[in-house]
């Protein structure tokens, strides 16, 4: 056999390793989900009706487009990361089971009771065969497991990036043996202890030969990209793996991705996380439900509001504003009118502590945010979000975008009621560049960041924030 057979089979040999892991994991996800079941409803019943074994096998089959869509079986640097990934994707598969249960007019026949512990504890189960499952691959890598020799060629904060991170990655079939220079850096300058510094491009082909290396990572900077070239031409005969990682890190990224078409790998560098698809139906209906529920339970609120707002001031009681939303479309928000009828400003002016233009029942509702509880009808029709960056006037918009960098980029996604700023404390008046900088950084690190899970948690500390971080709401 050849050394590049040779080497195809170990490949091979790897791939199937991991594909056959993924597969136990599967299979042991969803033994754990239908034995829960079985568990639950026999406890109850007595026994496991029709119905339940019905959603047993939609659940399964949900669960393996769902995670796979999640890359819940991807391997992850801790544990922790893994656990999260699970609840997502276990999240999706409960609210769709609920929305198919509710479309087909079938909720009625599970008991609620059943469904929480279920869904609970199927959850645990799926966390307990997560960790086990890691730790008897961990165990099999670190013992039977034949590692691939490899290098990395490259130059900077990236190169220094890729080495820590495919060093300490035990999921990985390579093994970094070290680091060759692109151009300029020396030991001194190579700050990453598990890695070696070996030498020069130069000297490339003889460390090959004496580490028996097997894969390479070329990681230059953005200016150094010509050397790609030179690298693929100089081993272009050799039975090496060449693996090119871009610096994309030079860019300001939003929500990034690679993808391939044709045969082709395009680079997504800006990209709003909801242009279609899954995750949009998921926020979508997440905000929708949530909407409809919250006015329903906040209707007695409204109805006191708008009476007070009503009796106290002359004018209407819903105050209407153009915003820009998803994509820069025009939208009115809604609020209750928390200020004297006026002639409106050519440039809109935040409101100010002790602003006279507040009226007093203006103070509180904007101090305790009910102004703010009309917008739940802007969510039901589509123009906002429960959760997003907060929709800015025009005339902010126009003044902040040539002062603060990326700051149109928020617009990538559906504006909300609350968001990541707010509960980090960038709530109401922001009187400096430097506030409205953090603000767009959170935006913008929320964009990047969003999953369904996301959102649950700012929801939940909305209520905190509100109370604790109001002295900017006036």
């Amino acid at each position: 056999m050849t050394v590049k057979n040779e080497f195809r089979r170990r490949k091979r040999l790897l791939q199937n390793h991991d594909t056959l892991v993924q597969w136990i994991q599967h299979a042991l996800n969803a033994l754990v989900v239908v034995g829960t079941l079985i568990f639950f409803t026999t406890l109850r019943d007595g026994e496991v009706l029709s119905h339940y074994r019905t959603m047993a096998v939609f659940a399964v089959l949900v669960m393996v487009i769902t995670y796979n869509v999640f890359g819940v079986h991807r391997r992850f640097d801790n544990l922790i990361g893994a656990i999260q990934h699970i609840a997502r994707a276990w999240g999706v598969v409960i609210i769709i089971l609920a929305w198919v249960a509710f479309l087909t007019k079938t909720s009625e026949q599970y008991s609620r009771q059943v469904i929480v512990y279920w869904a609970i504890f199927s959850f645990i189960g799926q966390a307990f065969v997560q960790v086990l499952v890691s730790k008897l691959y961990i165990y099999y890598s670190k013992n039977h497991r034949e590692r691939l020799p490899a290098l990395i060629v490259g130059s900077g904060s990236l190169a220094e990036h890729l080495a820590r991170s495919l060093s300490r990655n035990i999921w990985l079939r390579d093994k970094v043996v070290g680091f060759v220079t692109l151009e300029g850096d020396t030991a001194d300058d190579w700050q990453v202890v598990d890695v070696p510094f070996l030498g020069e491009l130069s000297q490339l082909k003889s460390l090959i030969e004496a580490h028996g290396i097997r894969r390479i990572y070329l990681a230059p900077t953005f200016s150094q990209n010509a050397n790609v070239k030179l690298v693929q031409e100089m081993l272009i005969d050799s039975n090496i793996d060449l693996v090119w990682a871009p610096d994309i890190f030079e860019f300001r990224l939003l929500n990034h991705s690679v993808r391939e078409v044709a045969g082709v790998p395009l680079i997504t560098l800006n990209e709003t996380p909801l242009m279609s698809g899954g995750p949009a139906f998921i926020k979508s209906m997440m905000d929708k439900s949530a909407a409809l529920i919250l006015i329903l339970l906040f209707s007695p609120v409204l109805i006191a509001v708008a009476l007070a707002v009503k009796l106290t001031s002359e004018g209407p009681i819903i105050f209407k504003q153009v915003r820009d939303g998803w994509d820069g479309k025009k939208f009115y928000v809604y609020k209750f009118r928390s200020m004297y009828q006026h002639q409106p400003d050519k440039v809109v002016k935040q409101a100010t502590k002790g602003d006279p233009r507040i009226t007093p029942v203006g103070a509180f509702i904007r101090k305790t945010s009910l102004d703010e509880l009309p917008q739940l009808f802007n969510i039901l029709e589509g123009s906002m979000s429960l959760v997003g960056p907060r929709p800015h006037a025009e005339s902010h918009n126009e003044y902040y975008s040539d002062k603060v960098k990326a700051y149109l980029a928020r617009h990538r996604i559906k504006p909300g009621m609350t968001g990541l700023a707010q509960i980090n404390g960038f709530r109401g008046e922001t009187d400096t560049i430097e506030a409205m900088e953090r603000r767009v950084e959170l935006d913008l690190e929320y964009i990047s960041n969003w999953s369904p899970l996301l959102d649950i948690k700012i929801l939940f500390l909305t209520p905190f924030a509100l109370i604790s971080r109001n002295e900017n709401a006036y």
